[in-house]
């Protein structure tokens, strides 16, 4: 088992939501090497299996519920067994999300629109009323993973610019509700990622890579690892000052 010197999670129960592939089965094998005991959570039981199967052979502490977080009772279900395993829950990284294809608004398809917004804004909803719930007793820390389209009109679907928006809002409501009773909210705003979706999006589109290198002081798109360890970091609590606010991952993009 490899784990880090100095480790940023230690001791703490920790869920993972679209922890199936890309940030988020990423953010499962940092959290774990920063010491904690991880719950992961996405629809796709076979991925999740995988990733929860290669971590306990490393010797890390590691269980998956397959739940869809459109769906408050399945996101209620995975935030308990979170609290069953482990005595409590500590940590959320709430990164399950969706895109779609990029089309102006007035050709955009209703159902297109209802499945964005239903992932990546009710699903953020669902899932910090339940981990809220769970944290009152003693605290804890959520993070939302919007994107730099949370920031600005990116090159993407307006559906998914205005529902990365909604995330960063709901991001500072309920760190303006909660610091008080001990519970930091923050929001990670990433960069274009390796990742399922930006890879057949790219593929579809490939002209949009070269754009986005010319975009950024970093010219490269980012390895999921790298915003899984700003994710830890604000998970931490090294990040303890840190409230309300939101990180850009993004290689110097948003500068721009």
């Amino acid at each position: 088992m490899t784990t880090a010197s100095n480790p940023l999670l230690v001791g703490k129960s920790a869920l993972i939501t679209g922890a199936s592939a890309g940030i988020g089965a990423a953010a499962a094998r940092v959290f774990c090497r920063e010491g904690a005991a991880i719950t992961l959570v996405a629809r796709r039981e076979s991925q999740l299996a995988d990733i929860t199967s290669q971590l306990r052979a490393e010797g890390h502490q590691a269980q998956y519920v397959v739940a869809d977080v459109t769906r408050s009772e399945e996101v209620a279900r995975a935030v308990s067994a979170a609290v069953a395993a482990y005595g409590r829950l500590d940590v959320a990284f709430n990164n399950a999300g969706v895109g779609a294809e990029p089309k102006p608004l007035h050709l955009l398809d209703e159902e297109v629109y209802d499945t964005v917004m239903d992932t990546n804004v009710r699903g953020v909803w669902n899932c910090m009323r339940h981990e809220i719930r769970a944290m009152l007793p003693r605290g804890g820390t959520i993070v939302n993973n919007s994107s730099t389209a949370g920031l600005v009109a990116t090159p993407v679907t307006a559906a998914y610019i205005a529902s990365k928006h909604a995330v960063l809002g709901l991001t500072k409501a309920a760190a303006t509700e909660y610091a008080a009773q001990g519970i930091r909210v923050n929001a990670l705003a990433p960069g274009s990622t390796r990742s399922e979706m930006v890879d057949t999006w790219l593929r579809d589109n490939p002209d949009m890579e070269q754009h986005l290198l010319q975009s950024a002081l970093v010219p490269r798109i980012a390895e999921p690892d790298e915003i899984a360890e700003a994710a830890a970091w604000l998970c931490s609590d090294r990040a303890s000052f840190v409230v309300g606010t939101t990180l850009s991952v993004d290689g110097g993009w948003t500068t721009r």
